[in-house]
């Protein structure tokens, strides 16, 4: 199946960008510029394409990022503290997000001719983020489904959207994926922080996949008060 992979850099679409490389065809990774606070994540993204002998292409659609304003992730708002499951979490929402980034992916995939785009979307994510959820998925299939009548039938990808982080600790593990060539905190410091809901996520799937993560976090600790471990 030649597949596009939506890579952001994070632990799961670079899991994601390996599966598909040792399973199927890949023939990309695509990223976008969102406007998104720190662009740290997106060297990760070319550095994984480099590893798997891919082409990688970055999108700029900042200035459409500027419009989807009251994220924490866009706007001068600070990062929460605490878990995903937490109601705070919510100001990390970019209204429209995933809907935009799959929107121009699959036109992406239909001049390739390929068979299929894929995101890391995952059950993790089923909290806070609706376009990340099997109901999105599936709509949004039918979506593209209408939209590329004639020009592809291209399969919209989500082998993670039933399952959690945990289970793609598990699976970066099994593909040999070096944790340390990936970026998921929201914080673009120097180290992971170790306190926002994606790091938290992070240090708690890798302890409950029974995986090694060698991240390193400022605060290794503090996912455990967070999850009440």
């Amino acid at each position: 199946m030649k597949t596009l992979v939506i890579c952001s850099g994070g632990l799961d679409s670079v899991t994601l960008a390996h599966k598909v490389a040792r399973a199927h065809q890949l023939i990309g990774l695509v990223s976008f510029d969102y406007g998104q606070r720190h662009k740290k994540e997106l060297a990760y993204a070319k550095a994984c394409a480099d590893a798997l002998d891919t082409e990688h292409t970055l999108i700029d659609i900042s200035n459409v990022g500027r419009l989807l304003s009251g994220s924490a992730l866009t706007d001068d708002i600070d990062v929460p503290d605490g878990h995903y499951a937490e109601e705070s979490m919510k100001v990390t929402v970019v209204p429209n997000r995933n809907a935009i980034m799959l929107t121009i992916a699959f036109g992406i995939a239909s001049s390739r001719g390929a068979e299929a785009v894929a995101a890391a979307v995952h059950g993790g994510d089923h909290f806070i983020y609706p376009d990340c959820r099997p109901g999105f998925v599936d709509a949004f299939q039918t979506m593209q489904q209408h939209a590329l009548d004639g020009m592809g039938d291209i399969c919209f990808y989500t082998p993670f959207v039933h399952v959690s982080k945990a289970d793609i600790a598990t699976e970066a593990g099994r593909l040999g994926v070096d944790a340390r060539t990936t970026w998921s905190c929201y914080k673009g410091g120097n180290n992971h922080c170790g306190r926002c809901g994606t790091c938290v996520e992070r240090r708690e799937a890798f302890h409950l996949a029974n995986v090694t993560d060698p991240t390193s976090y400022e605060d290794a600790e503090f996912w455990k008060a967070a999850c009440d471990v």
